[in-house]
């Protein structure tokens, strides 16, 4: 299968195209402003479907958007009719087509145009009025406000919140693509005339400020997103592929002396804390027991010996642990225990602990194995 994509450099082309490619969509006729114009006359002869993306969002001049938004999608369809050409035409529209400005009007036309081409010729057509998009390869002061505000914080600028009440209905980019690909099989989502995707996202414009900005704060306070919340996690990776290039790393604290170093390294409300432990040779760690605290450790380098001794029993329980054998051990409540380093060389051992520490409940009490 051809398939014609036009605006191919922008937010939605780049994204469409990349997916396209993963599906194994090889034949991509990529038009766009910087294409040689004389391309679409082949492109649109040859093309087996067509996503029509291409349009002006924010033009110098108002009447930029009647020629990029209705007149270059009439030139596209007469090039369609000029060859026979039956291809199905997906177009992106806007929610503003409903509104009574100069884009709005401009949408309207492209959408009119394309329902009277469908009349005219039985050519499947579908038009898609998109809510705000949001995702990856977007652009700041242009796309969206998720963008502007991701790049903002992202590099400690200020954002501007005009109205914390007004309510935005987003749409990720992933979401968008998955119904395109729908659309491309002949199975769009309709509703009434138009398509539609049916996955969108509510959310007011004060709380998706502040929602990004917890993501920056994430790497001093160590705590993850709420990923069960579908917004938050479509909106943490939009907010990471804004990172500035020299800023992918962060440090973290290293609670070190003269036995290793202790770091945290994830903190999360509902599924606990994730840190690094790293003991020196001949060194012992813990010696002590909780009471509804457990813990997972997992060592990935070096050679440990893991002791457990109920508090009111003698028996001790051991087990060897080594990176060379990643081998989780359970640390259950109610039993004291150690970590030992038995190697030559440093033993890093991964820890989690179902609850993040808490100094007023540390819920741990001191006793040798």
């Amino acid at each position: 299968m051809k398939i014609l994509v036009t605006g191919a450099n922008g937010f939605v082309g780049k994204n469409l195209i990349a997916e396209l490619k993963n599906k194994g969509f090889n034949d991509i006729f990529q038009f766009s402003k910087e294409t040689e114009s004389s391309l679409l006359e082949k492109y649109t002869k040859e093309c087996d479907f067509v996503f029509h993306l291409a349009g002006v969002n924010r033009p110098k001049d108002e009447k930029e958007f009647m020629e990029g938004n209705f007149g270059f999608t009439s030139e596209l369809l007469e090039l369609l009719k000029k060859h026979d050409n039956i291809a199905p035409v997906l177009i992106t529209s806007s929610i503003q087509a409903e509104r009574d400005n100069a884009y709005g009007r401009s949408k309207k036309a492209g959408e009119n145009l394309l329902f009277n081409y469908s009349k005219e010729t039985g050519v499947k057509v579908y038009v898609y009025r998109l809510a705000n998009l949001f995702g990856k390869w977007s652009r700041p002061n242009y796309n969206t406000v998720v963008a502007t505000y991701c790049h903002n914080i992202a590099r400690d600028l200020d954002i501007q919140v005009n109205n914390k009440e007004a309510e935005l209905n987003l749409c990720y980019i992933d979401d968008l693509l998955e119904e395109f690909l729908r659309a491309l099989e002949g199975n769009p989502t309709n509703q009434d005339d138009y398509c539609v995707v049916p996955i969108t996202h509510n959310i007011k414009l004060g709380e998706l400020a502040e929602l990004i900005i917890s993501f920056k704060e994430s790497r001093t306070n160590l705590s993850i997103p709420n990923m069960v919340d579908e917004l938050t996690k479509k909106l943490y990776s939009t907010y990471l592929s804004f990172l500035p290039e020299d800023k992918f790393s962060y440090n973290l604290k290293m609670n070190s002396d003269n036995r290793g170093s202790f770091t945290e390294f994830i903190r999360t409300p509902e599924r606990g804390q994730v840190s690094i432990n790293v003991s020196k040779p001949g060194i012992t760690k813990g010696n002590h027991w909780h009471h509804t605290k457990n813990e997972k450790f997992l060592v990935v380098s070096g050679e440990g010996l893991i002791r457990f001794r109920k508090p009111n029993s003698e028996g001790i329980i051991e087990y060897r642990v080594s990176g060379k054998k990643l081998q989780v051990i359970d640390i259950p409540t109610g039993y004291t225990h150690s970590i030992v380093n038995v190697g030559e060389n440093d033993l890093v051992t991964v820890m989690w602990v179902n609850e993040c520490f808490d100094p007023e409940q540390p819920d741990t009490y001191y006793l040798e194995v």
